[in-house]
């Protein structure tokens, strides 16, 4: 089986995969706190990543080690993460006598009858929770299922960059990382991360600190980086470390990024209202938002009057120490773009 839980092991990288740009961020432990080591954030052609799919294998890889240049030290192993709605879960009721390799095959009998693919052309993983509250005799499983071809494609591009890929994660086991270590919600509060990056806004809502409800749809920033791209010649690089910096024009923060921003809270609004409809039982009591386009101006502000709900931008690195060499102006301007990379990084504390 293709492992997508793993084990715990040192000198990782947490290495994010986006539609324009890879993020590496590299953590170690410092006593009981964390402590962010390294980052980049290296842009990507518009081809090489596609809906979630990598096109274009060399070109990652190119991205990848370019990070690994600008994050220095030596890397053993790096986690990445597919995105969830390639991912199958399930969670199944297996007897607790089933071990070692009878307990993989019982998996691969079971999950046979939900995944709507050979087994051969899937990867596949599980991991034990724990006892049945209702039935002791019986183990639950959360069993990860996903097409071969979306983990092989990142293992290759991430191996082919000199760095082994150990673990192939799910994006949104790496927020529920991520959250565990910067919101402290109270057990019956329910918390949402937005993460909206290029071409992807995705709705994460979590319960007691675990993911209860998930929802992508197509939109991002790639659509207002394409407009300023023909209406200013600026190239798609060029818009999006502007953006990272606040650097642009004000002329054009005024005639395109502020309309842009209204589009953002209505579409943001409109996720929830789906999340809503879900029979999710309770009201939020904090939204998150990160991913690139975080950055927009007052995005926050405006989304906490539209949705009547604290929301905030997802700062992680407000709660590790930070590495001395790093510029602290600079990643506090990029820390909401790193947070699934941080996340991932965090895997290797075996959360």
């Amino acid at each position: 089986m293709v492992s997508l839980f793993g084990k715990k092991t040192s000198g990782w990288i947490g290495i994010d995969i986006g539609s324009s740009s890879v993020k590496l961020v590299s953590m170690s432990t410092h006593g009981s706190q964390r402590q962010i080591d390294a980052y980049a954030i290296v842009p990507l052609p518009a081809t090489a990543v596609i809906d979630g799919n990598i096109e274009v294998v060399s070109e990652v890889t190119a991205a990848v080690q370019r990070g690994l240049k600008i994050c220095g030290g030596k890397y053993s192993a790096a986690v990445v993460a597919v995105p969830s709605s390639a991912v199958i879960t399930k969670r199944i009721h297996l007897s607790n006598l089933f071990a070692g390799i009878e307990l993989e095959d019982q998996v691969k009998i079971e999950a046979d009858q939900f995944i709507p693919y050979p087994l051969e052309e899937v990867a596949l993983d599980f991991e034990v929770i724990g006892p049945v509250a209702k039935d002791p005799n019986l183990n639950e499983i959360l069993l990860v299922a996903c097409r071969k071809e979306s983990a092989d494609t990142r293992e290759d591009a991430v191996n082919a960059a000199g760095v082994k890929c150990e673990i192939v994660d799910v994006d949104t086991y790496a927020m529920e990382r991520l959250l565990s270590l910067v919101d402290q919600a109270p057990d019956d509060q329910l918390v949402a991360v937005v993460d909206i990056g290029a071409s992807t806004l995705c709705l994460n809502v979590f319960m007691k600190g675990k993911i209860a409800y998930n929802r992508e749809q197509a939109f991002g920033g790639n659509d207002l980086s394409q407009a300023i791209h023909q209406q200013h010649g600026l190239s798609m690089e060029e818009v999006d470390l502007a953006f990272r910096e606040n650097t642009l024009d004000p002329g054009i923060v005024e005639q395109m990024v502020v309309p842009f921003t209204d589009t953002v809270v209505q579409q943001v609004s409109r996720a929830l209202q789906f999340f809503y409809s879900s029979g999710v039982h309770g009201q939020l009591g904090r939204v998150y938002v990160c991913g690139g386009v975080s950055g927009l101006p007052d995005l926050a502000k405006r989304l906490t009057e539209e949705l009547e709900i604290d929301t905030q931008v997802l700062t992680p690195f407000n709660h590790t120490a930070v590495n001395r060499k790093l510029n602290p102006e600079r990643l506090a301007r990029d820390g909401a773009v790193l947070a699934k990379a941080c996340g991932l990084a965090l895997r290797s504390f075996n959360q």
